[in-house]
């Protein structure tokens, strides 16, 4: 195949990244937009560079040792890279390199005229990762010579430390990373800057941003100046700020650039007019139109208009849901989306696989946007019936969807207050609130007889499924998992346990002055599914402790090292009290091994496939406590409940109306002991179902891998359930798109989750409106009564946990799958979490002073850092004698 060393850039368009690089390829886009002008150049293709690497001494090693190194590892990243720029930059340009581009030169002008030499690598302004900055551009660069020795520089900079470390945060192999240059004629403007055509800060895609300096752009990338700033929304400036600009960066006459100063009567004047800005941002439009998504965009102005320069995506937006039509005539365009991975618990990106099969057995639907599921709010916030309700139902759970829900109702009536529909229209959970139940421990039991039953049932008969068979088959079980979700007695009864414990903490603190008191009375509730696992982890411990050789076997494995899946406990058999260890943990594995970190997602292993995940915590509870220790905690807090109880029904006695107010109370009491356990039976049933799911749809990857269709098994999990059961009707895959949905995938990463998030692209994360804290601290929701101080152990893997007794876990979120931790900790704090999500319940049923919501906390807080955690009022402070770990 014939190599090509140049192309000119109305030659090349996004279709051509892998020639020219992702600067080349916008910039060739750029140029057959209409109404877009860019400076005419060329570029200096990846092929060029390919016979150039071939000529640098001892590249495959340098590269294989760079590829080996630890993205922490500055030092030796450093060392490398420099070596490898220097080797590049001290390789002759071939000949026929050298001829292509002065004669590429010529026949754009003067050959002698001043040029930007730019670098333009394949891994660049990619919707998922856009390297900005990451690569060397020269600007004013004169002469051919000049040119050749910057496009030796433009190449060695793909190498630079920090573009190294770019790719490897990415995941982004440097042998596959190629680079092209730019080479385009220079232009000298009296304005330049950056336009965002969506607002970088809050998402927001109908408002621009304009950032605007004198001179040239580089004034503004180094931060030699603030600029102007300018917001554009329908058309008009909506708002502005004018900076005082007292350096520019100019070109010099015989090549590069040079600092000068603002003549001070031009400081404070605007870079652009009014006009100006709004003429660039419907530019701006065109361009993000052509591309298909908002666009970070390169401009200067000269005498005679806006020369674009560079266009890539701006890849720090999160996603917008894909918007679906209004239920009815005269609902509003607007969208107002409640992220459903706040409540669950869950705000990493999930795999298509198990977004979709979550969407299908759900509720009430979901949309998905970055790898999360969001649910649409609009139609409950434009009745003025069901508007109120939902404030306040949220507002009880998570204040800050709340204040973001409110933040965005108050503005410009985004979300008007229409006439209440039909009440038949209405989903079922859009009704009133479900009807009151006779508080009957029985009850209780027999909905969890009836999910046992449904769950046996299908595990008998997924079993004989295979094929296309398979999966109409789920279809109907999916079904069903949504009945008994949704059964009346379920709602009943989990509505009776919160409206109770809601009840006891608003009259309590009215009459008695007690801030949430039913934290107290609700300790050791029986029928928690959840705070029996943790206890239960327990009994393990006691099962291990005895035995020595056990305990160093436990303590010399990693999850690694571990067959995986109920084989990889055979180890122990071999032991002295092993089998007595095997038996009491595969009782565990078979009560709770369909739970994990994250287990709403269907593709993430579950504990019964990967025991070892729970080596940590079992160790733990060995060496902090005791024989017994689950049954004294559980009677400890029945007891302290009891206690409480006894307290204050004699406290409300004293009071005018006393009787009348304790009997209400006790009734209250009783409701809640009753029922809140019940809370997290459902979210178990959910599980349960989901490892056969699971367990049915993995057998069937593995059918295709043994058929030749896919590599491997967990490919399917970047497949949608739909598209799945295509794929095993054709026995075809389409693998560019599972290349697709794997990249994606690791962008969705990167993205922070809003709480709430609107059609417009704006992300809402709401404040907590107090003023009640001291000083420095974090400020968060308080979930469990109670002060404690303790070191905090910043903890984001629970494979890598690492407890004493007294240690404060501070983490990002914690699903039922953490609850065996909190059996061994003094308190707990929380980046995510409400006073009904799993974290804060566990932590009442144990005690344990929590606070969640608290933004940043595992980047706030140090691991070993001295805190004191305020779980009745909700912040954590900071103690002066902490020294860190």
């Amino acid at each position: 195949m014939t190599e090509t060393y140049v192309l000119d850039l109305h030659e090349v368009d996004e279709t051509r990244t892998a020639l020219v690089g992702g600067k080349g390829a916008h910039l060739g886009g750029l140029s057959r937009i209409d109404g877009i002008r860019v400076p005419d150049g060329f570029c200096v293709t990846t092929d060029a560079f390919r016979r150039v690497m071939a000529d640098v001494p001892s590249i495959g090693d340098r590269l294989d040792r760079l590829a080996r190194a630890d993205p922490d590892d500055r030092e030796a990243i450093r060392t490398l890279s420099a070596q490898i720029r220097r080797a590049v930059e001290g390789t002759p340009v071939p000949d026929d390199i050298a001829q292509a581009v002065t004669g590429a030169l010529s026949r754009h002008g003067d050959p002698a005229a001043a040029r930007a030499v730019r670098s333009s690598a394949t891994a660049e302004d990619l919707p998922t990762a856009s390297f900005a900055g990451q690569q060397d551009t020269y600007l004013n660069v004169v002469g051919p010579a000049s040119v050749l020795r910057h496009l030796s520089r433009c190449w060695a900079s793909l190498f630079t430390e920090r573009a190294v470390v770019y790719r490897q945060r990415n995941g982004i192999d440097h042998r596959t990373v190629h680079m092209a240059v730019v080479v385009q004629r220079m232009v000298f403007p009296d304005a330049s800057g950056i336009l965002f055509t969506a607002d970088p800060v809050t998402g927001n895609r109908k408002v621009a941003t304009v950032d605007a300096g004198f001179g040239l752009g580089e004034a503004l990338v180094s931060g030699l100046v603030n600029p102007d700033v300018f917001a554009v929304r329908d058309g008009e400036v909506v708002a502005r700020t004018v900076a005082a600009k007292q350096r520019a960066v100019h070109a010099l006459p015989t090549g590069g650039t040079r600092e000068v100063a603002v003549d001070p009567r031009q400081q404070r004047q605007p870079a652009l007019t009014d006009a100006q800005v709004v003429r660039l941002v419907r530019l701006g439009r065109r361009i993000e139109a052509h591309f298909g998504r908002p666009q970070d965009i390169e401009w200067c102005l000269v005498e005679d208009g806006f020369r674009i320069v560079q266009s890539r995506p701006i890849t720090t937006l999160f996603p917008v849901p894909v918007p679906v039509p209004v239920a009815g005539d005269g609902e509003p365009e607007n969208r107002v989306y409640v992220s459903v991975g706040h409540q669950q618990m869950m705000t990493d990106p999930m795999k298509p696989l198990g977004l979709s099969v979550w969407q299908l057995t759900a509720m009430v639907p979901m949309r998905e946007a970055g790898g999360r599921l969001f649910v649409d709010a609009t139609a409950r916030l434009t009745s003025p019936t069901s508007r109120a309700g939902l404030l306040d139902l949220i507002g009880r759970g998570d204040p800050l969807v709340r204040d973001a829900l409110e933040t965005v109702l108050d503005r410009d009536d985004f979300i008007p207050l229409l006439p209440d529909p039909d009440p038949s229209g209405l989903l079922a959970t859009d009704g009133a609130p479900p009807a009151p139940v006779a508080t009957d421990p029985a009850v209780v039991i027999e909905l969890v007889a009836r999910s046992r039953a449904s769950v046996a049932a299908l595990e008998r008969e997924v079993r004989t499924k295979t094929g296309p068979e398979l999966f109409d088959f789920l279809g109907e079980a999916f079904e069903e998992h949504k009945r008994v979700l949704a059964h009346p007695l379920s709602l009943q009864v989990i509505m009776a346990g919160m409206e109770a414990t809601w009840w006891l903490n608003d009259r309590l603190q009215e009459w008695l002055g007690e801030k949430n008191a039913a934290d107290t009375l609700s300790l050791s509730a029986p029928g928690n599914i959840t705070s029996e696992m943790g206890l239960e982890l327990l009994d393990v411990a006691d099962a291990i402790r005895p035995h020595p050789q056990v305990v160093e076997y436990l303590r010399g494995i990693g999850d690694e090292d571990v067959p995986q899946g109920p084989d990889g406990l055979d180890g122990l058999a071999e032991l002295p009290g092993g089998a007595e260890a095997r038996e009491a943990l595969a009782g565990y594995l078979d009560r709770y091994g369909m739970r994990c970190v994250g287990e709403i997602d269907l593709t993430r292993p579950r504990w019964c496939e990967r025991p070892a995940t729970l080596v940590p915590a079992i160790l733990d509870n060995v060496r902090n406590f005791g024989p017994g220790a689950a049954g004294r905690r559980f009677a400890q807090g029945r007891q302290k409940a009891r206690e409480k109880e006894l307290d204050v029904l004699s406290r409300l006695r004293a009071l005018p109306d006393g009787d009348r107010k304790a009997d209400e109370t006790e009734r209250m009491i009783d409701r809640v002991r009753t029922f809140i356990g019940y809370r997290e039976y459902p979210k178990y049933d959910i599980v349960r179902r989901l490892l056969v799911y699971r367990r049915a749809l993995l057998a069937e990857a593995g059918r295709l891998v043994r058929a030749g269709v896919l590599s491997e098994r967990e490919d399917v999990f970047f497949l949608t359930f739909r598209e799945f059961h295509e794929v095993v009707r054709s026995q075809r895959v389409d693998d560019g798109l599972l290349r697709r949905r794997k990249e994606e995938f690791r962008s969705y990463a990167a993205l922070t989750p809003p709480r709430v998030l609107t059609s417009d692209g704006e992300a809402v994360t709401g404040t907590y409106r107090r003023a009640d804290v001291p000083a420095g601290a974090l400020i968060g929701l308080p979930v469990s009564a109670g002060t404690v101080e303790g070191r905090a152990r910043v903890v984001l893997d629970i494979a890598e946990a690492d407890l004493e007794a007294g240690d404060i876990l501070v983490t990002t979120f914690t699903d039922p799958s953490w609850s065996p931790l909190f059996v061994g900790i003094a308190g707990l704090v929380t980046e995510v979490g409400g006073l009904m999500t799993h974290g804060a319940v566990i932590a009442r049923e144990y005690g344990l002073p929590a606070v969640v919501g608290v933004d940043r906390a595992t980047r706030l807080i140090r691991d070993g850092q001295l805190i004191r955690v305020h779980g009745t009022d909700g912040h954590v402070e900071f103690l002066p004698s902490a020294a860190g770990a």
